[in-house]
């Protein structure tokens, strides 16, 4: 009996592991997590915000938080003050309910003290909009240096499936695109949407990309494609690797390693989902000649951010992955050991609404902004 009960934890922890470098996706369901044991504070800071899209730490008294409406704010977390940056950045109008496009993604370097933006470029002749990649340094409350580094191609005229976030390692910048509705355009190595971008921080293109190896019809700054609405990315624990997360359609959202002239496979398939009207996507769930995700959920969960924990104030939760949900409105923690998770759990739901973007500061707390109206900063700590 003791040699089949061991025998019985031990498949039963080979399956429910999940391994970056294992070929055969997993599906998880997200409602079935157990909530954490692990003791908290969830404090609301007396700040307002109308629809923020990113959060950045610049030290531990100061952090920048964007809105798709196109504001930008410094924000000092001691005196609550907030001073809005002015700028000129020509995003597509934000309106709730409608367009999905705006002032994105905001990410302080502190390496340099830039900040590097994302945001639905519009284009005024055609009306029509693309993703792009910025720059600037932040002067008082105005931006300086500001510099296009990537406007994406071909503008198109869907509001929607801009992706987004950016991660940086080294000098290398890395955002990810979406597909914006025009679902195979991501099998189109020749234009942007559906691709994870890789560029060094000045605007320049790695000569290691794709396109100067096997693939001389891939646009230059492209790093993989076959992506949806990657609307998280994140460097590993490593210092070099890339983890992203992507929205997939009814079901599908995922997680993946960014790989040197991958391909995801959409809108072949789906990560386990399926059309929203419930037709299936694709011949099967998954097909093994294109790059798996590590851990997709079915149903979907509306995935968002992503960040590897590092800090003191949740020290057991060192090197594991945090998840944001905007549909599920929890925070989840993925337990990574020696690259592979061995477990998952719900840190916190139905507390903040839909969570849109953290960031994590030196010591480990971590500050939260929800996709709302009247959306606050929130403090996770101990």
């Amino acid at each position: 009996m003791n040699n089949l009960f061991a025998k019985f934890i031990y498949i039963f922890l080979i399956v429910s592991t999940y391994s970056l470098c294992e070929a055969e996706p997993r599906v998880s369901n997200y409602k079935k997590y157990n909530l954490t044991s692990t003791q908290y504070n969830l404090n609301k800071l007396d700040l307002v915000f109308s629809y923020p899209w990113a959060i950045s730490i610049i030290d531990d008294q100061n952090i920048i938080v964007s809105e798709k409406g196109g504001r930008l704010f410094k924000v000092d977390l001691d005196s609550h003050n907030m001073i809005e940056i002015v700028h000129e950045i020509p995003h597509v109008p934000f309106s709730p309910g409608g367009k999905q496009g705006g002032l994105l993604d905001v990410y302080y370097d502190v390496s340099d003290e830039f900040i590097y933006l994302t945001y639905s470029h519009l284009d005024n002749e055609s009306s029509q909009s693309s993703t792009a990649i910025a720059r600037a340094k932040i002067s008082g409350n105005g931006l300086n240096n500001f510099q296009t580094l990537l406007v994406g191609q071909p503008f198109l005229s869907e509001n929607r499936h801009y992706g987004s976030r950016i991660a940086i390692t080294g000098n290398y910048l890395f955002a990810g695109f979406g597909e914006r509705g025009g679902e195979m355009i991501a099998q189109d190595p020749s234009k942007h949407p559906g691709s994870i971008i890789r560029i060094f921080k000045d605007g320049k293109i790695p000569k290691d990309n794709p396109s100067f190896k096997d693939h001389p019809d891939w646009l230059p700054e492209i790093y993989s494609i076959g992506t949806r609405n990657p609307q998280g990315i994140t460097t590993m624990p490593d210092g070099k690797s890339i983890l992203f997360s992507s929205h997939g359609p009814r079901g599908g959202d995922h997680i993946a390693q960014a790989i040197l002239g991958g391909n995801y496979g959409w809108k072949h398939v789906a990560w386990g989902g399926s059309e929203y009207s419930g037709f299936s996507i694709g011949d099967k769930p998954f097909d093994e000649k294109f790059n798996q995700p590590v851990l997709s959920w079915v149903p979907s969960m509306a995935i968002s951010s992503i960040k590897f924990y590092k800090g003191e104030v949740f020290s057991e939760w060192e090197g594991d992955l945090i998840v944001c949900s905007l549909n599920g409105e929890s925070l989840i923690r993925l337990d990574f050991e020696n690259d592979r998770i061995v477990g998952e759990e719900i840190i916190f739901k139905d507390k903040i609404g839909r969570i849109r973007d953290f960031d994590i500061d030196s010591k480990g707390n971590i500050y939260l902004i929800s996709d709302s109206p009247n959306s606050s900063i929130w403090k996770l700590s101990k």
